[in-house]
């Protein structure tokens, strides 16, 4: 009798553990990523699709939840978010995070990259590495992936084709410094505002121009209040993909390569979008009525290189010369 017991309540116990254990091993960790991009850009729909894949690499351990159009808030704000342990991932530019480590914001001097391809290079490079170490090792935030964004070019109701056409126009450029040398340097009149604010500010003249590349401009709509895109080009932007210190350091060396894979596919996805998409628009804001217009690219630079030195912006020579040679 006291034998069929004990097998009684050894089978039960087994049960238990046999009903813990999936419980244990499918717990999941809930990931707040976020962004300030519309719904219908690359970025978002990418980050939704690397959300999706790390739950499926990880066995359903990781779910991620994807936060677009600044809805935890503006760009400043998700970057701060990483250290407040308020935002778990994010996809942003790395001019706000060379706010805690100025070396990065090499990548928005004027002219730096000749196009997306010497981007990518850059986003390869051991000079792009030392930096990802460096601010690891400042923030402990983790960069994992480089996106292209897009050539930026300048959208006004006043065309012009060169640098001193500029002179005394009122350009919106994100509140970062390295974004004031263009306008400066052709003494236009430099006015950061938030991303979020920007449409609304054209639209009643709070500014007369903005400069994005022209997958924002159509996303954000900013072709409705503006009537000519020079092409520009002065900055060949991207975006970072970053993990928060208090999520990275706890993820295995597995799930960290995990990480690092999913969310560099996804930006190598959006990447192409972004390049097809940006072939295809200035023959749609033509057909929109659209002023495009042609400048002399070399004269913005020549100014930008005369007036705002890289050792002013506290970059190094060394970085720069690095960068260019790449091909």
């Amino acid at each position: 009798m006291k034998f069929r017991t004990l097998i009684t309540s050894a089978l039960t116990v087994a049960s238990a553990a046999m009903l813990i254990a999936p419980a244990l091993s499918f717990a999941q960790t809930k990931l707040k990523w976020a962004h300030v991009y519309e719904t219908s850009e690359p970025y978002h729909t990418e980050s939704v699709w690397a959300a999706a894949e790390i739950k499926k690499r990880t066995n359903g351990k990781f779910e991620i939840q994807v936060f677009p159009a600044s809805s935890l808030g503006k760009e400043t704000d998700i970057n701060q978010g990483m250290t407040l342990g308020t935002v778990d991932m994010i996809i942003s530019g790395p001019s706000f995070a060379a706010r805690s480590f100025p070396r990065l914001g090499i990548a928005y001097y004027p002219f730096i990259f000749r196009d997306a391809a010497h981007q990518a290079a850059y986003s390869k490079s051991d000079v792009f590495k030392e930096m990802v170490d460096g601010y690891r090792a400042k923030t402990g935030i983790q960069m994992t992936a480089y996106t292209y964004y897009g050539a930026r070019h300048t959208t006004s109701n006043k065309p012009f084709t060169d640098c001193a056409g500029m002179k005394g126009l009122k350009i919106r450029v994100p509140d970062v410094p390295v974004y004031l040398a263009t306008p400066k340097a052709c003494g236009a009149n430099p006015t950061p505002l938030a991303f979020a604010e920007v449409y609304l500010a054209l639209q009643n003249g709070t500014v007369e121009a903005q400069e994005n590349p022209l997958t924002t401009i159509e996303a954000k709509k900013f072709y409705e209040v503006q009537k000519n895109i020079m092409l520009t080009g002065h900055i060949v932007d991207g975006l970072v993909t970053q993990i928060a210190p208090h999520v990275w350091t706890k993820l295995t060396d597995a799930e960290k390569t995990i990480f690092t894979d999913v969310t560099r596919e996804a930006a190598a996805r959006a990447t192409a979008s972004i390049i097809k998409r940006e072939a295809e628009l200035v023959d749609e804001f033509k057909k929109k009525g659209i002023n495009i217009v042609t400048v002399d690219r070399a004269g913005f630079q020549a100014a930008v290189l005369k007036s705002t030195t890289l050792e002013s912006l506290g970059f190094d020579r060394k970085d720069y010369d690095r960068i260019t040679a790449l091909k």
